[in-house]
């Protein structure tokens, strides 16, 4: 009670104040502040100002107006053209704290683009108002195990220069809290803190602290944002807490030069190493062909493999039939297909037939578009089409076709019904070389969006390889055009998911996948032109991917069974959750590794490979599925959800058709350049 007594009369109001450190490149500015709270007492915020040890020392204390219960001290290490920031908070007494630093870039907060790997890209303006973006505020500060890297960086437009701030500590717990926002007191002990960017009287401002904190809201559901949140965590009399993070600054042409050295700064940084597994290709495709059996439904018109919209904690079938996106019925047949002659599995060779026999006869519009959605049980169709189902549909029957041509098997019925795919696929082009991202059966446009685009371009360059069609490599190359003038070289990558249109991962993937399928099949300064563009798009796909692994807390399922995050991205602005999207994205940039001698490249793929296997369910070892084989999909790894379960768990609802599908291309590297070759 005395400690406690004594802890409330330090509280107290001080001036906000600044410290110059003139030895730094650009004379930045810091400023700090701290709170500190007694258990059921609203905190009190302490700005603190710095006290040098010597004149000009950029050793020194931080300190308030009266002497506080905790002292703090700071390190400054100037290395070219990186600080190091030591921060050490020793307790005098016992205290629930909560720190916080800025940093003055110089820059008119109008002039920027923000960046936090994975979460944050430019203004987030594609993102709606109800997830974090520009619509609702110019200043964030977010957890640090929301982004791929915990590091926030601020690019000045004008003048090219940029700022950075990287937190370097070691991150190796978490601790459970009984509420998400407001003040909150932690369980236990924490690794992770806060990092964001803030507007300071028009000036832009780096913040970051220690434990995380959230402003001016935190998102907790999908398209749900909350009041904002303050951790504490309480620090022993006579403890020690030693804090770590650098400052960075640069200059680049643009802000997708400035995303791309960043990519390889945390890289370096970071250090991600593969993830050591006993689970070897041969076995991941044994487990997963698992899937194929267990899910296969043929009482239906179409038979597939039911993958959509299933419970975790039964994965029974849900009668919903989906070609591409999130089902991924037909590269399943495919995979099973070829899996099954492969290993004499007649089992998987006789499903799968019935899968393309089924489609091939029940599977397509009275115009020749792909039934992209079909749910059974509940009696209704989507009868709205959208260019990345209807792509990703072709380009599994165009692999089919390419195998089944190798084995001197003919399918003339298929070939037609792609040709005429294809070819419709040519009329709703528009004339700057874009896709609209949803169409009905007459070919009306319902969403014109182009940001799907790319994942056109690699039925039609299959097809242009398969038929020998020119002008499936024209448009192909028009598409290019527009990914280049609209997506690349304006570093906006959107709307290519279906369930969200904001930012997103998969926009850049499927960008760079397309440039790379045009690399491959293209010679000279052209093959070079359009190998650049797949390295541009590569870095922003990059920078969706953990870089680090994130804490979890005891108790929450995927800390306990030892998931190490790095090598997985994070899905959306909106979704803000990791996944094993990658598909061929590995071959690409190990493709990119011999083109321009990066070995990053290659061992990020490496790192990659190995993560994406750790989930695998089988008996004994079922990851938080209910039946051997279905891969887990929304995998929630911070303060997020779809509404259910929240950081540490799936949730209730997933959809292990695609992720199946994704590890499986993973497992088969260089599928496509040995066919485009």
């Amino acid at each position: 009670m005395k400690i406690i007594t004594k802890f409330a009369a330090y509280c107290a109001i001080a001036l906000f104040s600044v410290v110059v450190l003139k030895a730094s490149p650009g004379a930045d500015r810091f400023r700090s502040a701290l709170s500190l709270k007694m258990p059921g007492n609203p905190a009190e915020e302490y700005n603190l100002s710095f006290q040098p040890f010597t004149n000009e020392s950029e050793v020194g204390a931080w300190q308030a107006e009266k002497e506080l219960p905790v002292k703090v001290t700071q390190k400054i290490e100037n290395t070219g053209y990186k600080r190091r920031i030591t921060i050490v908070l020793m307790a005098r007494q016992d205290i629930y704290f909560n720190y916080r630093m800025w940093v003055e870039t110089g820059f008119r907060h109008e002039d920027c683009q923000f960046y936090m790997p994975g979460f944050w890209y430019r203004h987030n303006l594609r993102s709606p108002r109800e997830a974090p973006s520009f619509h609702t505020s110019d200043s964030w500060t977010v957890r640090e195990d929301r982004l791929s890297s915990p590091l926030t960086g601020i690019f000045d437009e004008r003048s090219g220069a940029y700022v950075t701030v990287a937190r370097t500590d070691r991150f190796d717990k978490d601790a459970l809290t009984t509420h998400k926002e407001g003040e909150v007191i932690l369980s236990g002990s924490t690794s992770i803190g806060f990092t964001g960017f803030e507007n300071k009287e028009g000036k832009a401002m780096l913040a970051f602290g220690f434990p995380y904190r959230e402003t001016p809201k935190t998102y907790i559901r999908k398209l749900t944002l909350a009041p904002p949140v303050t951790a504490f965590q309480f620090l022993k009399q006579g403890q020690e807490l030693t804090l770590n993070w650098e400052i960075r600054e640069g200059k680049e042409a643009d802000f997708s030069d400035f995303v791309s050295r960043t990519w390889e700064y945390c890289y370096d940084t970071y250090r991600p190493l593969p993830v050591e597994t006993t689970y070897t290709p041969e076995k991941m495709k044994d487990v997963l062909s698992s899937f194929f059996t267990q899910s296969f439904v043929d009482d239906q018109p179409l038979n597939y493999y039911s993958g959509v919209h299933l419970r975790t904690d039964d994965c029974k079938s849900t009668g919903s039939a989906e070609v591409g996106f999130v089902g991924r019925v037909l590269l399943n047949a495919f995979n099973a297909w070829e899996y099954g002659e492969a290993q004499d599995r007649t089992d998987l060779k006789r499903d799968a037939q019935k899968v393309f026999d089924s489609y091939q006869k029940n599977g397509f519009s009275s115009t020749g578009f792909f039934r992209e959605f079909v749910d059974f049980q509940a009696g209704s169709e989507e009868t709205t089409y959208s260019i990345r189902r209807q792509s990703e549909g072709t380009y599994a029957i165009l692999h089919y076709l390419f195998y089944e041509r190798e084995q001197k098997r003919k399918h003339p019925e298929w070939e037609q019904r792609i040709k005429t795919l294809l070819d419709l696929s040519l009329k709703i082009q528009n004339a700057d070389g874009s896709f609209p991202r949803k169409f009905k059966d007459d070919l009306s446009v319902v969403d014109k969006s182009g940001g799907s685009t790319p994942s056109a371009t690699l039925p039609l360059i299959l097809g242009y390889k398969y038929f020998k069609d020119k002008r499936y490599l024209e448009a192909a190359k028009r598409t290019a055009d527009y990914l280049e003038k609209e997506l690349i070289s304006k570093a906006d990558y959107f709307s290519s998911t279906l369930d969200a249109n904001c930012e997103d991962k998969e926009a850049s993937l499927y960008a760079a996948t397309a440039t790379y399928y045009l690399a491959l099949i293209s010679k000279g300064k052209e093959r070079e032109h359009y190998a650049a563009l797949t390295r541009k798009a590569a870095y922003f796909a990059l920078s969706w991917y953990y870089l680090w692994d994130v804490p979890f807390a005891q108790g929450q399922m995927l800390g306990d069974i030892g998931l190490k995050t790095r090598g997985w991205g994070n899905v959306s602005v909106e979704n803000n959750h990791i996944d094993v999207f990658v598909f061929e994205f590995a071959s690409v940039l190990n493709w990119l590794a011999r083109e321009y001698g990066e070995r990053r490249f290659s061992d990020f793929a490496e790192v990659i490979y190995t993560s994406m296997r750790q989930l695998l369910p089988y008996e004994g070892h079922l990851c938080g599925v209910a039946k051997r084989g279905y891969y887990p999909e929304v995998v929630q790894h911070t303060n997020w959800d779809y509404g259910k379960n929240g950081k540490g768990f799936y949730n209730d609802i997933f959809a292990p058709g695609w992720t199946v599908a994704s590890l499986w291309e993973l497992l088969s590297p260089q599928r496509t350049e040995k066919l485009l070759k």
